[in-house]
């Protein structure tokens, strides 16, 4: 999956999980909205708690949208429940506006099932802030994405990660994509820390959730990743200045290049062979990159 890196388009930027006062966020929608758009964010998706004690909602964003910013309708869906007594947290980008509130009786299965049917970019948010596990992840219909860092989570509980669980769905054989973002609700320091790089022909709705579910997009806390390529028995990457390179893999496969203010690097694939790897660069700052999990022949 790096067709960010060879699908025609530009990439922009979005944030594609945030709240508004519609649920338990501070903002109206339209302030959330302002703020991003000032931010110098290309895209938004407002995702709103879709819970019977805000009303299920379902914000139309559609007059927010300008010639330079646009937005996806989207909404975090909840069922119950996992394994340890949680309710389910299920991101979807992209739903119609005549989304149906959950049954009674509905299973997070059963929901993102219909979510993934109405046409739903559906991501695993934050899993490391709620104990997600392997076992809950694979119980539902293949998603298309993690969260591998989540602003609120990290900035409120150090629970932000999720990387450990996409390793381990790959490993599973599930081609999943990993996101960042700032899942905003007070819009004080969880602001701005993490979001997605896609590579789109226009900044519309349609041509942005159609590029993730592509596969065409990157991950960032501010590092940049300019280009990836295959040359010959390795993986030739080019990204904004950063100390360290990394492709991990299966298990305890890695490769690395370290350096001051790194550009460029080439990266082994023989280790690779016959799995997965995925593209991680680290700046000074220690602001991280993701690419999503390839193959590796």
């Amino acid at each position: 999956m790096l067709n960010a890196f060879t699908s025609p388009g530009s990439f922009l930027r979005g944030n594609l999980h945030c709240h508004s006062s519609r649920s338990d966020g501070d903002p109206t929608p339209e302030r959330v909205c302002a703020f991003y758009r000032r931010a110098g964010y290309d895209f938004i998706s407002l995702t709103d708690h879709f819970m019977e004690r805000f009303g299920f909602p379902l914000v139309d964003t559609t007059a927010y949208r300008d010639d330079g910013f646009t937005t996806l309708i989207g909404a975090e869906l909840h069922a119950p429940q996992l394994a340890n007594g949680e309710t389910w947290h299920l991101l979807a980008n992209g739903l119609p506006l005549d989304f149906a509130q959950p049954g009674d009786d509905e299973t997070a299965a059963q929901l993102a099932r219909r979510a993934l049917d109405a046409g739903a970019f559906v991501t695993l948010a934050h899993p490391g802030w709620y104990g997600l596990t392997v076992e809950d992840a694979t119980a539902l219909p293949p998603v298309h994405a993690v969260e591998v860092f989540n602003s609120m989570c990290d900035w409120e509980t150090g629970r932000g990660a999720g990387d450990y669980l996409l390793d381990q769905l790959v490993d599973r054989g599930q081609p999943l994509g990993a996101l960042a973002t700032d899942d905003a609700h007070r819009y004080q320091g969880e602001t701005c820390r993490g979001w997605v790089m896609v590579k789109a022909t226009e900044n519309t709705p349609e041509a942005i959730l159609a590029a993730l579910k592509a596969g065409a997009y990157y991950a960032s806390q501010g590092p940049q990743i300019h280009h990836v390529d295959f040359e010959g028995d390795g993986l030739s990457v080019e990204t904004s200045p950063v100390d360290s390179v990394w492709l991990i893999g299966q298990g305890a496969r890695t490769a690395v290049v370290m350096g001051d203010g790194v550009t460029h690097a080439r990266l082994p694939l023989d280790r690779f062979a016959g799995g997965w790897a995925r593209l991680v660069i680290g700046d000074r700052a220690g602001l991280r990159a993701w690419s999503n999990p390839f193959k590796v022949a």
